[in-house]
């Protein structure tokens, strides 16, 4: 099949998030699998000249978005089985952030209008173009009507993926036809319209063929008014065309047998060395290195929606439990705070890293005991896949793809691959957590085998891709 991937970001080109994961290991597993897939995104500043002096120029053409008419310039590069094609327009690309500019709608609508005209311009007839989060909201808007002007997309369906219903594109209403260049009807409450303004995602769910979120138990919260962010209504009326499909992780990438990152390689059949990389990480973070003190990781944005209210509500029981712990990541200031006043408070016991770091973030998924995930939404979650992967158990929150992905230990079987608590609670967060320490005080022959449980599952990107692929060949009558 032909599939074209048009998505805002996508590793190893641009990243803000997870979606430049999916963006980067998704297409290449469906090409493994025989497909012709390429891939479109815009080419940011953020593109290193490492990747631009690989890039071929295709061919340029003009873009009618409302009533300006705009360059665009395609820019083609190969890897790993997939073509990108790079979207060329320094107007709207040519700044230091991919996301946040006062014109992200028109910026994404521009992008949008160059997904649906490439292919004509190069001779490209995609079966499906599979669409990802508002900012290619409109591509399956826009579809319809370039069906008639174009050949090649005269037999194309379209694909939408909801990665995170939070992050919506809304916009007032005066932008529809001056920036989107829709007519009035389609805002309505059946299609763009939302609460006197136009909802970019909104319109993507309805308009698209079919609707998938990248987890199935995220796919049923996102009916119900506490995930959908008020979007309940369009999902419940598209549940025909919705599907969760789990996400994958890069094997190759996140491999603690090879991964250069550590300062020992290990294996789930060998995990002797792991113990030198829990002293790594102690070093590198700031802990009192200790062997017998289990150590807590924890690497995220920090925003509401990741539970970090619930570590801030029971941090005092979790110091009294004697262990060490490590958060990596930035996001809301009061959050950023506490962190650094909780490291000056338990020196060597504690320590707060606030920013990205892609080397605390490999000593803390190969060196520490427990992984924290207190989401309190997670469409997905690679974390704590990555975690497993590296052998640091998770303890998450049954939400979302941390519900699909973890399973809670059950000491009267030993079954299980991290541990999990159900309510919205520092109560039971707290109570699950002393549950894991004393497991790794006290029975280490179990602790062994629940960690090579949890690194011996399957989380490749080749069985969602299986799952994509039946989905495509389903909706093209295949």
């Amino acid at each position: 099949m032909n599939i074209l991937f048009a998505v805002s970001e996508a590793v190893p080109f641009a990243k803000t998030g997870g979606l430049a994961d999916v963006g980067g290991s998704l297409p290449a597993a469906l090409a493994a699998r025989g497909h012709e897939v390429k891939v479109i995104l815009p080419l940011y500043e953020q593109v290193s000249d490492r990747w631009r002096d690989q890039m071929t120029f295709v061919k340029c053409f003009h873009v009618s978005l409302a009533w300006r008419v705009q360059y665009c310039g395609i820019l083609s590069l190969e890897q790993d089985g997939v073509t990108y094609w790079f979207v060329d327009n320094e107007y709207y690309f040519k700044r230091r952030d991919l996301y946040g500019h006062y014109d992200d709608g028109e910026r994404f609508a521009f992008f949008s209008r160059a997904v649906v005209e490439a292919p004509g311009h190069l001779d490209f007839a995609p079966d499906v173009i599979h669409c990802n989060d508002w900012q290619t909201a409109l591509v399956p808007i826009y579809l319809p009507e370039e069906r008639g002007r174009t050949p090649q997309l005269a037999e194309t369906k379209s694909v939408f993926t909801i990665h995170n219903i939070e992050y919506q594109g809304r916009y007032g209403s005066h932008t529809l036809g001056d920036l989107f260049g829709l007519p009035q009807q389609y805002l309505n409450d059946e299609f763009l319209g939302f609460h006197g303004d136009l909802n970019l995602m909104k319109g993507g769910i309805y308009a698209a063929d079919f609707v998938t979120t990248v987890s199935p138990s995220y796919a049923e919260e996102i009916g119900y008014s506490f995930y959908a962010h008020g979007l309940e209504n369009a999902v419940r009326a598209s549940k025909h065309k919705l599907r969760g499909i789990l996400n994958g992780i890069d094997t190759v990438r996140y491999d603690p047998a090879t991964d250069p990152g550590l300062v020992r390689n290990f294996s789930a059949d060998d995990l002797k060395d792991r113990a030198l990389c829990k002293a790594a990480l102690q070093e590198a973070a700031g802990l009192r290195k200790n062997p017998d003190v289990p150590v807590i990781g924890c690497v995220s944005r920090l925003v509401r929606h990741k539970g970090f209210d619930l570590l801030i509500d029971s941090f005092a029981e979790l110091m009294d439990m004697d262990v060490q712990m490590v958060v990596l990541g930035t996001g809301d200031r009061d959050y950023e705070d506490f962190f650094r006043r909780a490291a000056e408070l338990y020196p060597g016991r504690f320590a707060a890293h606030i920013q990205y770091s892609d080397f605390i973030a490999a000593a803390i998924y190969g060196g520490a005991d427990l992984f924290l995930m207190p989401s309190i939404s997670e469409p997905c979650g690679l974390s704590q896949m990555i975690a497993m992967r590296y052998g640091a158990l998770p303890v998450v929150r049954e939400t979302g793809g941390l519900r699909d992905t973890v399973r809670a230990y059950r000491a009267d079987t030993g079954e299980g691959n991290g541990f999990t608590f159900a309510h919205i609670s520092a109560h039971d967060m707290a109570w699950v957590l002393r549950e894991a320490v004393c497991l790794w005080r006290e029975d280490k022959q179990a602790w062994a085998a629940l960690q090579q449980r949890a690194m011996r599952g399957d989380f490749s990107w080749d069985r969602s891709a299986g799952a994509y692929e039946e989905l495509y060949r389903n909706l093209c009558g295949r």
